[in-house]
């Protein structure tokens, strides 16, 4: 049948008309709403595909249609997404968008390849922006910089030495003897976040003693990360959110994104920091007079002649070195140094349509509030992402890491040697300083001379380290309902650690015992990790949406770890053969776990999500190795303010929501095995069994919670508030049993007991100002955790301290975990407990005419003990600045009111410290092809503190964060938090910044 012609004139046009609009690009401009200033990488792409751009630097794009493409989809960070139909024939088209207050539109990863937005997220996840992390005041570290950030974390800043150390626990006690510390997912990549002794026990003999913990306080090395490439961190608190993550999620899951590259020209920006770090607080010294300089070899009344000679030789000393002038306020001496802090750094971004980069170089320079110590971290990142086509995408993500920490000697030891506890019994009138030929004075009132020790001693630690890694994303399938993903993605994070502690022989403490030490340490360090995922999303209609994961991962571990111990040295000499007598030990540690796991997303009217899955895990530390553990999860989330119903003005989000998860900890490394110990019999080399045995039987300690919340945003997301209540229980807890000496044993480690964690999280964000030239940012948050031992199937027992007569944790069934107990007039009685009662962050930021800009944080940590042995060290010493105090009508020191009395010594640790704050400013910067922007700032770390605590820093813990652990050795634990002996005091810094983009 033929057409007539002006049928067919008519066809042709309409084929035209199609053809022109499959080859039709779309472009256009998109601004800020509010102040009209374009928006550089926004991403526009077509639903449900691979395809789309992003805005270049003036906010403008393009972007090529196919046929029957209906609309488009506009999404950037901190906006409201968009979504715009097309019509055929319009190709220009200009956008505004809204900012999202409330951050609803934010996408929030919910497993290992998917992802939801938080207004539809049925979990409190806890999201920091690499702004907030280091764009106020930066920390010295990584983990420091999350200090008062986090609902739900109890952060503790170990040490002040510099190279950092941090313990993070989320929603209270995960573990005593497990791993407490939180995974790190670097874009992907499983962190290695151990923290390895360097062997000063050797010279410390901390442990010979008190608690078998290690001590020696080594830095943590999720430290090495630098904070300036991290774009964005989601933290999975409980296990809820990171059971996909299952035996290694206990502690929780700190998920990290560095930055990545985008389209457009290439940006450069350079970043500069300068400024110093002092001590936060010096405790003060004794002031002497001739009679209590007298004192100290014994009272006035004493007959014995000895006695009363040495009290008129100390007498006579002080009256000699009083009218010299020569009175020394030792504690300034040693800890009162200005420290300078240098922090460079310089990042290039950029790429094409189908390329992108980001390469970062960063130099950290800072030296500590101790002579000879300091902290260096050299590090350069490269991550590149490719679109290999619509359907295929690839991305690799580097990063080389260079570090040197020289941390000084301080905490406990039992010789008298570290810096504190040398000064501790040190009176300012012994004159320690060199003569004219440098030749230390012996110090008559303690084992070690602190200044030779301090200028002589090394203790350094060096990491190199390479982490890498890569992913692949390919679109099996593509229509107008469904999308199937292959995910795949890979990762190596290898490190070789270096500790040299060098104690010359010529040191007081070595002159008269093993004539030095050379403690040289060499670790190499490898994890793997791959996993490939299928994820389906299935829209039948606009109503509902299915998303179907599956999934497997691999991940393996493999530490070496020598430690060799050098004495009588040949003077000058540090070689570990210049030396007359060696030892080495050697720790090496290999598991391999993996698990697979499935997840069902289910979104109906973008109002009502469910979700649920299910991850089996295994592990070689298991002892049955061959087991899958089962982890499963499910929530759900109904936003009332997305239904139909819903009328209610100015609400724009009424969320409730409800989650149970369980996650797993995988027993301490070859607790499963009765380890043998080298020996030498008649100089014939052999083995002893070690008196722990083995348990074939040891299982995963298991974690199961439970957590609802309520989330509402009203007047355009300008004020919203976010409720949380949690129960997590852990089951299955790993304790160290005592056994009966017919046995053949001393201890077994078994599945003992039980934990509980109740608590609640609230955030309240605000923008009491939004004007064109002022706007006033405010954030509260406030947050509580109670613990409790529900079953203990051992007698309770002493743990993380030094035992009852100084106040120790104590593990007892029925009572909190963080309970402290101690010898009260003979009898054990509860004296402390170190969780606090809440803690409550204050975050503001005020900007003027859109450059100026005032932000800062306040931290308010209210109640919780620590276990203050520093004051007990000064009191037993008579150096203590309140020692001749009267109180309640005694002298203070060592005879306060109650002497005997473990009380006296655990103490309130509450504070209200400022912890960052920072002024900055953009310089306007017009009519330049080059120069893009200039900033200025000033900024201050731990700078203002209030507390009543008697202590360098009421955030402080001897026994450090999470150490590398075998069945043999404990490492840190889960209930050490808070013991207070003389650390390396914390620092406050003060820093003035300058950045440049080009």
């Amino acid at each position: 049948m033929l057409l007539p012609k002006s049928s067919l004139l008519v066809l042709l046009c309409l084929c035209s008309t199609l053809a022109l609009f499959a080859q039709q690009n779309i472009t256009g401009k998109i601004r800020d709403a509010v102040s009209g200033k374009p928006i550089p990488g926004v991403t526009v792409r077509i639903p449900n595909t691979n395809k789309g751009t992003i805005t270049d630097a003036d906010g403008n794009y393009t972007l090529a249609i196919t046929a029957g493409t209906t609309s488009l989809m506009v999404s950037y960070t901190g906006y409201k997404t968009k979504t715009i139909n097309l019509t055929p024939g319009n190709n220009v088209i200009n956008l505004t968008l809204e900012e999202d207050f409330a951050r609803l539109d934010e996408i929030v990863v919910t497993g290992l390849a998917t992802n939801v937005k938080r207004s539809n997220l049925a979990n409190a996840v806890a999201t920091i922006s690499g702004t907030e992390l280091n764009g106020v005041a930066p920390a010295q570290t990584f983990d420091a910089a999350l200090s008062g950030k986090v609902p739900g974390a109890m952060i503790t800043a170990n040490s002040g030495a510099p190279g950092g150390g941090i313990s993070v626990k989320m929603r209270g006690i995960t573990s005593v003897f497990g791993n407490s510390q939180p995974l790190y997912v670097v874009d992907g990549i499983f962190f290695n976040n151990s923290s390895i002794p360097a062997g000063l026990n050797d010279v410390t003999g901390a442990a010979t003693s008190g608690s078998p913990n290690n001590q020696d306080n080594p830095s943590s090395r999720i430290a090495d990360l630098n904070p300036e490439d991290i774009e964005n961190i989601e933290i999975l608190k409980g296990a809820s959110a990171a059971a996909m993550y299952g035996a290694k999620a206990a502690a929780g899951v700190i998920i990290i994104t560095t930055k990545k590259g985008k389209s457009g020209k290439t940006k450069i920006s350079l970043n500069q920091e300068t400024g110093f770090t002092k001590v936060r607080h010096l405790m003060g010294v004794r002031t002497f007079t001739p009679e209590t300089a007298a004192d100290l070899a014994g009272t006035a009344d004493n007959p014995d002649p000895d006695v009363q000679a040495k009290r008129a030789a100390y007498k006579a000393q002080f009256t000699e070195a009083k009218n010299a002038g020569k009175i020394f306020d030792y504690e300034k001496e040693i800890f009162g140094q200005t420290g300078l802090v240098l922090n460079t750094g310089i990042s290039l971004s950029g790429g094409g349509e189908k390329t992108t980069f980001y390469l970062s170089g960063n130099r950290r320079q800072e030296n500590g509030i101790v002579k000879g110590t300091g902290y260096f971290n050299n590090s350069i990142r490269l991550n590149v992402d490719h679109k290999v086509s619509d359907r295929v995408s690839v991305g690799v993500t580097t990063n080389y890491i260079n570090s040197s920490a020289d941390r000084g000697l301080t905490n406990n030891d039992n010789n008298g040697v570290s810096l504190g506890v040398a000064l501790s019994s040190t009176p300012d009138f012994v004159n320690l300083f060199p003569n004219a030929l440098g030749e230390y004075p012996r110090n008559t009132f303690a084992s070690s001379n602190p200044l030779e020790t301090r200028d002589n001693m090394i203790n350094n630690e060096q990491t190199n380290r390479f982490v890498g890694g890569g992913n692949i994303e390919i679109r099996l399938q593509q229509s107008d309902r469904s999308t199937t993903r292959l995910v795949g993605r890979g990762g190596i994070d290898y490190f070789n650690f270096k500790t040299a502690a060098l104690f010359p022989r010529n040191l007081q403490f070595e002159e008269n015992g093993l004539q030095g030490h050379s403690i040289q340490g060499n670790t190499n360090n490898t994890n793997t990790n791959i996993g490939g995922f299928i994820v389906n999303t299935f829209t039948p209609n606009n109503n509902l949406s299915l998303t179907s994961t599956a999934g497997a991962t691999l991940e393996t571990g493999y530490l070496d770890n020598i430690v060799t111990v050098a004495t009588n040295l040949v003077s000058g000499q540090s070689n570990l053969d210049a030396s007359a007598n060696t030892t080495t030990r050697q720790f090496r540690q290999k598991y391999r776990d993996n698990g697979i796991f499935i997840q069902e997303d289910l979104s109906l009217i973008d109002a009502i999500t469910f979700s649920a899955g299910v991850r089996f895990d295994r592990s070689t530390n298991n002892g049955e190795y061959q087991k899958y553990y089962v982890f499963p999860k499910g929530s759900i989330s109904w936003n009332i303010a997305k239904m139909d119903f819903w009328k209610v003005p100015g609400v724009d989000n009424l969320k409730l929501r409800a989650a149970y998860g369980q996650s797993g900890n995988v027993p301490p490394y070859g607790s499963k095995f009765t380890q043998m110990l080298g020996s030498n019999i008649g100089g014939f080399p052999g083995v002893l069994v070690e008196n722990l045995q083995g348990n074939p039987d040891i299982k995963p300690e298991r974690q199961t919670e439970f957590e609802t919340g309520l989330d509402v945003s009203v007047l355009n997301g300008r004020i919203s508030l976010e409720a949380t209540y949690y129960n997590k229980k852990i089951y299955d807890v790993l304790l160290r049993h005592a056994l009966p000496g017919s046995s053949g044993y001393a201890t077994e480690w078994k599945n003992s007991g039980d934990l509980r964690n109740k608590g609640i999280e609230l955030g309240l964000n605000l923008i009491p100002v939004n004007r064109p030239n002022v706007r006033w940012n405010s954030s509260i948050n406030w947050w509580q955790n109670r613990s409790k031992v529900t079953k203990l199937i051992i007698p309770p027992y002493a743990i993380g301290a030094f035992g009852n007569s100084l106040g120790t944790f104590y593990l007892e069934e029925g009572q909190p975990a963080t309970q402290i107990k101690g010898t009260v007039n003979g009898d054990l009685k509860l004296i402390g407990n170190a969780e606090p009662d809440f803690q409550m962050s204050f975050f503001n930021e005020l900007t003027v005419f859109k450059n100026l800009s005032l932000r800062f944080l306040i931290h308010w940590k209210k109640g919780g003990d620590n276990i203050n042995l520093t004051q007990l060290l000064t009191d037993l010493g008579a150096t203590s600045f309140d020692y001749d105090d009267e109180m309640k009508g005694t002298k203070a020191g060592l005879y306060r009111p109650g002497a005997g009395d473990a009380s006296i010594y655990v103490q309130d640790a509450s504070y209200v410290r400022i912890r960052e704050i920072g002024l900055y400013y953009n310089i306007p910067i017009k009519n330049t092809a080059i120069l893009k922007a200039i900033r200025v700032g000033v900024s201050a770390n731990n700078f203002f503190t209030w507390t009543k605590y008697v202590g360098y820093d009421p955030e402080v813990s001897n026994f450090g964060s999470n150490t590398i652990t075998t069945a043999q050795t404990r490492g840190s634990n889960g209930l050490s938090t808070g013991v207070d002996v003389m650390p390396f005091p914390a620092s406050k810094r003060a820093s003035f910044h300058v950045g440049v983009d080009f």
